[in-house]
């Protein structure tokens, strides 16, 4: 009776053996590795994944000043003492802040795919994190510019107010109405009113006694010496803000915009080394058609050079298929940003277009699996 059950059980292991060997061989899938092309036939099974390209991000932040003269500019230093008013319109940039950012994209000339003869039990999402496999975006981002700011209107900062309390005079003259009464010819007066529009001088004149008399008067209320003292700060803010529209009557207006500009550029092998321009600056115009040459420039340090390199030439037959898995490693690249000979930026980037590109077993994507 225990030789049955001895051999009952024995029968038991061995089916049990042979199902967990049928089992395993099943979970294991043929896998082939593919480049995309346009005939290429995906089936349901099939997995597809890019190799990663590195898009620069260049921030460059630009101050624009105006400087617009006022009116009664050359009456400046006459009336007021003020010697260094502005006597013309001027209009000068220059480059405050530079910043680099980078992304990933997916290349579109480097899609693959994982064709498997069953459904793959994928370790996808860590390969991700990695950076070896990319969601499928086959928009390539070029070169390009974008301009982020407002422009500047100035007739939007031109005076409206010329700082005088009245801007003609009426002036009494007599004219003359001849009648002819018997035979004689008489003359009769008459008062005719006429409005005559002040001169620039005149202008200026009252302009500056008005702003004297305006900081008379808030120097009385400083010191306590008004007749009437303001329960507030509003009458002195009021008072400022009129003082400052005066005297930019004469002194001028100094106007400054902040503009910021973005620029994409992706480096590429056969510009390593070189400059590359991003846009033309100029001093007078900001970014124009011809002025100081801008440029970048990406230098490999070559850290992965000692990694074997493996030849992935495109074979006649582009329906030939691989079971090795193509991944990149990025290279560290020195990044550079130059106006002219002048530095602008620089810093260290990993770049992956730049690097080695290296292969894993296909079957690196299935993960073990755990029958008991």
């Amino acid at each position: 009776m225990k030789r049955v059950k001895y051999i009952s059980f024995l029968i038991i292991i061995a089916l049990l053996a042979n199902s967990c060997f049928l089992l395993k061989k099943k979970v294991e899938p043929g896998r082939t590795v593919a480049h995309l092309t346009d005939t290429t036939k995906l089936t349901g099974g099939s997995l597809v994944y890019a190799l990663p390209l590195t898009v620069f991000t260049i921030k460059v932040g630009m101050e624009r000043e105006i400087e617009i003269p006022g009116p009664y500019a050359k009456y400046a230093n006459l009336l007021l003492g003020l010697e260094n008013a502005i006597q013309a319109e001027n209009e000068s940039w220059r480059i405050s802040s530079v910043a680099v950012s980078s992304h990933q994209e997916a290349d579109p000339s480097e899609f693959y795919v994982i064709e498997a003869e069953a459904i793959l039990a994928s370790n996808v999402l860590s390969l991700k994190r990695e950076g070896f496999i990319l969601d499928l975006n086959p928009e390539a981002t070029q070169d390009d510019a974008t301009a982020i700011g407002r422009e500047i209107n100035i007739n939007d900062f031109l005076p409206t107010d010329l700082g005088s309390d009245e801007y003609f005079l009426t002036k009494t003259d007599i004219a003359h109405r001849y009648r002819t009464w018997q035979n004689q010819t008489i003359s009769v007066p008459y008062a005719v009113e006429k409005n005559e529009k002040l001169s620039t001088d005149e202008l200026a004149q009252r302009a500056a006694r008005r702003l004297l008399e305006l900081r008379d008067g808030k120097i009385l209320i400083l010191t306590g010496e008004a007749n009437v003292f303001p329960q507030s700060s509003a009458a002195i803010d009021e008072m400022n803000r009129l003082e400052k529209e005066y005297t930019e009557l004469f002194a001028g207006k100094r106007i400054v915009e902040s503009r910021n500009f973005q620029f994409n550029h992706i480096p590429r092998s056969g510009q390593t080394g070189k400059p590359v321009t991003l846009f033309m600056f100029s001093e007078s115009e900001g970014p124009a058609e011809k002025g100081a040459l801008v440029s970048i420039s990406v230098t490999p340090e070559k850290k992965t050079k000692e990694l074997t390199v493996i030849s992935r030439q495109q074979p006649v037959d582009t329906e030939q298929k691989y079971n090795m898995l193509y991944y990149r490693i990025p290279d560290v690249v020195n990044v550079k940003i130059l106006m002219g000979e002048k530095p602008l930026y620089e810093s260290r980037r990993l770049v992956y277009q730049l690097g080695e590109v290296m292969q894993l077993p296909a079957n690196y994507l299935t993960l073990p699996t755990k029958l008991f």
